[in-house]
């Protein structure tokens, strides 16, 4: 009977193991949720360091093309939107043609000098984009298959008379739109008018990778 009683009076585990231990698993918890709100921090922090960065290079880089381009710009035949150099179609060609005027070659000659001396500072090539209104071809001029192939030979056009006039090969291209991305409607002649132009964009060199294949 003593054994017994002996027995029933036995100390329980101590509390201040137990509260030990869940002390300790909250710490381990707040630790885990502390490492991971530094950690999302840091990396917003990071993110918001490369947007800032990339939009002051983006406003240097405007401020250098309009200095570049203070001349032309001048003149009112060209313009400069958010990095992109804007030249009215009916400067550069007459309606359905890719035959380049004598005031769209003036006008491009007069580009030529400060986009050559543009890249000269940064590692950028030059896109050369041709744009259309949503008219179909002339039908009596069968050169053209449709629009995509007529702002295409219009890029061309103002891509070789650059490179004639100085912009090294190596940095310019040409790319066609045709009828999309307009600039305004396509329902009135002033609106056709404004989305036939050809622009020229500024834009970083890519990345060559790998060394040259030989023959």
């Amino acid at each position: 009977m003593a054994d017994e009683l002996d027995s029933s009076l036995e100390p329980a585990a101590p509390v201040w193991a137990v509260f030990g231990d869940l002390m300790a698993v909250a710490l381990g918890a707040f630790v885990l949720i502390l490492v991971g709100v530094v950690g999302t921090q840091l990396e917003l922090s990071v993110q918001l360091e490369q947007e800032v960065q990339q939009r002051q290079q983006e406003s240097q880089r405007r401020e250098a093309l309009e200095h570049a381009l203070a001349g032309p710009l001048a003149s009112g035949r060209v313009t400069l939107a958010n990095g992109r150099i804007g030249i009215s179609g009916s400067v550069l060609f007459a309606l359905n043609s890719d035959a380049l005027q004598p005031e769209g070659r003036q006008v491009l000659k007069s580009l030529a000098g400060p986009l050559r001396a543009y890249l000269e500072a940064r590692d950028e090539i030059l896109m050369v984009s041709g744009f259309t209104d949503n008219q179909q071809v002339w039908e009596g001029n069968r050169r053209f298959a449709d629009n995509w192939e007529l702002s295409a030979q219009r890029a061309l056009t103002v891509t070789r008379v650059l490179i004639e006039e100085g912009v090294p090969s190596a940095s310019v291209f040409s790319a066609a739109f045709g009828a999309e991305q307009p600039v305004a409607s396509n329902d009135d002649a002033a609106g056709r008018s404004r989305n036939r132009r050809v622009e020229i964009a500024p834009m970083p060199r890519p990345a060559q990778s790998g060394a040259p294949v030989r023959g």
